[in-house]
């Protein structure tokens, strides 16, 4: 059964081009467009990863991270970070509110993102 990862993403074309390089490697992809989107997609779907990034419309990916971490239902799904954002302050606050890893858009390759998804995934089956 194809792993359920979940790209809460606000930008359509990365979503569209990471969607599609990680539906070409067998995983069946949720996509929100929001912070809110997000977080009830999570909620409903439980996907097996959540690619989040930070700077989102209507609800943080900060407070994301934090309602999902603080929720029995989706606590414990791996979180991976990708965004823009680059201070030491927002990396840290990050990976202390429970994401797995932490991403910077700008350093990374499509398959350096599906490389981490895969380590990521095989962490959670353990």
């Amino acid at each position: 059964m194809a792993k359920k990862i979940l790209f809460v993403e606000d930008d359509p074309t990365l979503q569209e081009t990471l969607g599609e390089v990680l539906k070409g490697e067998g995983f069946e992809v949720l996509q929100a467009l929001d912070g809110e989107e997000g977080l009830k997609l999570a909620s409903e779907k439980n996907p097996d990863l959540i690619l989040l990034d930070l700077n989102l419309p209507k609800i943080s990916g900060f407070e994301v991270l934090g309602l999902l971490k603080g929720a029995e239902g989706t606590k414990n799904i791996p979180v991976i970070v990708l965004t823009n954002l680059e201070s030491p302050e927002d990396i840290q606050k990050a990976l202390y509110a429970g994401a797995t890893t932490y991403l910077l858009k700008a350093s990374y390759d499509l398959d350096d993102v599906l490389a981490k998804v895969k380590k990521a995934l095989q962490g959670s089956e353990m």
